[in-house]
């Protein structure tokens, strides 16, 4: 065997062992070839037949990456794309998501219901650190010069990734709230009034159809592909119909149905909202989550009006308990601001120091790799658990990032009583009806793929799919 055949075989191994995983850095040619004693030219070619054989990708100015897994021929297919009902309705979920999520709180339970994921999944010990560093630099007047819009080194290092992602912002347009849920709920208070219609998709996140509902404001549920989102046309029938104060998206590993719309579909819907002069609420918590080689666009990138309320948060990929996230309204960044001031006035000062420290000494996208070869790995595991457990006819999305499998039994299937009859059994799920404004997706379920996987879990799913038969 050749050098440079040897040298490939090594790392073959330590993939197939899954001592390197996808999305894994590998050592630069100059490093292999001073750990190694070879030349450039063996490690040119064991990498070149590496990524021959699509066990790594060269990304450019960036280097050679484990590559990303196919997924197996007998995956579940994918689920249809919706057809919700055209009219605006209104929102009355809370007590089924209250319901749903009080009886999924219990720790021994099998947490496939869960809205997080993992926490031994998160540099939690590094955190701590720099809080306690934070606490003792913290100057006392911080305290009242920190209050909305938020910690003036966390927004800037906010304001750093947004340029990295190709869409300027301003540190002093940012502001920082009490997680991505207090960032939405104050954009869409900033430009909706009570009886207002706006768009959600169809599948929507439960808590975005609850905030609806506090609000006084109707839903208008719109046609949702499974695999890139919002159907263009329906979207463009009902601005036309409705004339909706809003339009709130997830545009990027959608909860629940993990679909991510590509560029051009954000960048058209970025247009066609302007055209009707409808803001967009991005709420975009799962961004960083992605499998392939880079981050997906923002719709925020395509914003020429100021009408693009980009929300995001450390919750869902850095820091769970922190609850720092913020917002980017645009042209509503001041109306924000105020509403911030006047309902919770400040977030945690410990937490924003924290973050800051931590984003300026970097090791977050290195934190951030790691969380994404973790989660497409458990993805990997839980569509072939459904694909061996559950019944024939059974549908799943294959999300590209996030955390979320949204799967679609055969018709007839009664998702809130296997809800109940699987908490009973101590795994808890996601049944599809509380993601709709009228309760459908009756024979649908959200799936958490989040924690790490082992024999328990596939226990579980095994359980999963023989009531799901019953």
């Amino acid at each position: 065997m050749k050098l440079y055949e040897a040298l490939a075989q090594e790392i073959e191994d330590l993939v197939s062992r899954q001592a390197l995983r996808p999305g894994d850095r590998l050592p630069s040619v100059r490093q292999q070839q001073a750990r190694r004693g070879v030349s450039p030219a063996t490690v040119f070619q064991a990498y070149y037949l590496l990524e021959a054989r699509g066990v790594i990708e060269s990304r450019p100015r960036s280097g050679y990456y484990v590559a990303r897994r196919r997924l197996p021929d007998d995956a579940p297919p994918e689920p249809h794309v919706s057809q919700p009902a055209f009219d605006a309705a209104v929102v009355d979920v809370s007590a089924l998501v209250f319901d749903v999520l009080g009886a999924a709180r219990n720790r021994s339970a099998i947490p496939f219901g869960s809205a997080f994921p993992s926490p031994l999944l998160f540099p939690l010990e590094r955190l701590a650190r720099e809080t306690a560093s934070a606490m003792r630099r913290l100057d006392p007047w911080s305290t009242v010069a920190d209050l909305a819009p938020g910690n003036d080194a966390l927004r800037r290092q906010i304001a750093l990734r947004y340029q990295l992602d190709g869409a300027p912002v301003p540190p002093d347009d940012i502001v920082i709230t009490n997680g991505a849920m207090e960032a939405l709920n104050l954009c869409l208070q900033a430009v909706t009034r009570p009886g207002d219609a706006v768009l959600v998709e169809s599948p929507a996140f439960y808590a975005a159809l609850q905030a609806l509902e506090r609000l006084g404001l109707r839903a208008v549920e719109v046609a949702t592909d499974p695999r890139d989102g919002m159907e263009i046309g329906a979207l463009a029938q009902a601005l036309e119909r409705h004339r909706p104060a809003a339009c709130w998206l997830m545009t990027s590993f959608q909860n629940p149905l993990g679909c991510l719309m590509p560029a051009g579909k954000k960048q058209a819907v970025v247009e066609l909202l302007a055209r009707h002069q409808v803001p967009l609420i991005e709420d975009d918590v799962y961004g960083e989550l992605y499998f392939g080689a880079r981050r997906p666009a923002l719709a925020k990138r395509y914003d020429q009006h100021g009408l693009v309320m980009h929300c995001g948060s450390f919750s869902k990929c850095l820091a769970p308990g922190f609850r720092i996230g913020w917002a980017s309204p645009g042209r509503h960044a001041k109306a924000v601001e105020r509403l911030k001031l006047s309902t919770s006035l400040a977030c945690a000062m410990p937490s924003q120091l924290a973050l800051a420290g931590y984003l300026a000494q970097g090791g977050y996208d290195r934190h951030l790799r790691q969380l994404r070869s973790a989660l497409e790995a458990q993805r990997d595991a839980m569509l072939m658990a459904v694909a061996r457990h559950f019944p024939a006819g059974t549908r799943a999305t294959r999300p590209e990032g996030g955390y979320f499998l949204w799967v679609e039994l055969p018709a007839g299937a009664d998702a809130l009583a296997l809800q109940r009859a699987a908490l009973e059994r101590g795994i808890s799920i996601a049944p599809g009806p509380m993601f709709s404004a009228r309760r459908e997706f009756g024979n649908c379920l959200r799936l958490n793929y989040g924690h790490l996987w082992n024999a328990e879990l596939e226990d579980a799913m095994a359980v999963l799919g023989r009531l799901a038969r019953a």
